[in-house]
């Protein structure tokens, strides 16, 4: 007799009416996934949960009474859990929920203040997923660093550009670090780029994040790091000591004019389900960079990069992954481990040194 399949318990905190109604009707709707409450507020979720506690919270950022980013810094201190955060796409609602992500939260839901339901209704398998990807987290392993799949047909990097037809350009002084990552992956880079010195490889990195959320994120870095970290923007010249993020909503790719690299920001489909996508930055930078290239795969749910990582490795790249005993989530560079592409398992603690001590 099979096992049944274990319910994840969900607990939806939006003081919204019209976005209880309609995450409720998306999720009950899914296998393996069970909503065993809706409140108002952080409030009456305490209240709920000292009845039966969710393997997974949705929660809003800005409520009356306690807002989301106390109740969530409450719960991560007392009974760390997964949190999804559904938030406004504004500046303002990108900052606190960078916040959140700090403290702790494992994935985004953004939703616009006009169209609402509508909205919802599309992102119906970008919500599913999220959920999904968040009990499958490692919360616990958030915190510390931070002191079924959606029916849509899944695109890869041949749609937005073609596989290398030959070699790379010839060897260069100029050296690149690419570097992918999704679920648990801002305190991830966090943990990467706070350590490095002032004086480093350039690097061209994905993290899967929303628009108007990437260019908060790099401001944010930016004022943590010796580097400089900031939101690409097409053009941008590839340098020592600069971290470029591909911005939310773009892909991100690298391109060789002479002896220079530059990035190129371009609209286009979705790409394993992502824009931006790793797969397409790996891509183009083993297209372009080939053997002065390093590819580094981290923490993420889903397989986006794992291709990506292999045509890096096949173009002379030298390719990492990092470890499951620190990832939040460990799909991304499991598949890439898989897949054959992956020189070296490192540890999360290790990327800075790895990164520094590269020499191509």
């Amino acid at each position: 007799m099979e096992t049944p399949m274990k319910q994840i318990k969900v607990l939806l905190i939006d003081d919204s009416a019209v976005v209880r109604q309609v995450l409720l009707a998306i999720l009950e709707g899914e296998p393996g996934i069970e909503v065993i409450g809706a409140a108002s507020d952080p409030i009456f979720a305490m209240q709920k949960m000292s009845r039966e506690w969710p393997d997974v919270i949705v929660l809003d950022i800005e409520m009356p009474r306690m807002d989301g980013l106390t109740f969530l810094k409450k719960i991560m201190a007392e009974r760390p859990t997964p949190v999804v955060i559904c938030s406004s796409l504004t500046e303002r609602g990108a900052e606190t929920t960078l916040q959140a992500l700090a403290a702790g939260a494992v994935e985004i839901i953004t939703k616009p203040k006009v169209g609402l339901k509508s909205f919802l209704q599309e992102s119906a398998a970008e919500l599913v997923a999220a959920v999904r990807a968040a009990a499958q987290a490692k919360v616990k392993q958030l915190v510390k660093t931070a002191a079924p799949p959606p029916v849509t047909s899944k695109l890869n990097a041949d749609a937005i550009l073609p596989a290398s037809s030959g070699h790379a350009m010839a060897h260069t002084t100029e050296r690149i670090i690419a570097m992918g990552t999704s679920t648990g992956g801002t305190q991830a880079l966090e943990t990467v780029l706070t350590a490095l010195p002032r004086v480093c490889p350039g690097m061209v990195i994905v993290q899967h994040m929303p628009e108007k959320f990437t260019a908060s994120f790099a401001e944010r870095l930016n004022k943590l790091s010796q580097i400089e970290v900031r939101e690409a923007k097409s053009n941008d010249r590839v340098i020592p000591g600069l971290a470029l993020i591909a911005p939310g909503g773009k892909h991100m790719l690298l391109k060789r004019s002479g002896a220079y690299y530059h990035v190129e920001i371009v609209d286009g489909p979705l790409v394993n389900r992502h824009r931006p996508s790793v797969d397409v930055l790996f891509r183009s930078v083993a297209k372009f960079a080939g053997k002065n290239a390093a590819g580094i795969i981290m923490t993420g749910m889903g397989d986006d990069g794992a291709r990506g990582l292999k045509e890096l490795h096949e173009a002379g790249a030298r390719t990492y992954a990092q470890d499951e005993a620190s990832c939040v989530v460990f799909g991304m560079p499991k598949e890439a481990i898989k897949l054959g592409g992956v020189d070296q398992v490192i540890a999360l603690g290790d990327i800075p040194r790895v990164i520094m001590n590269w020499r191509g």
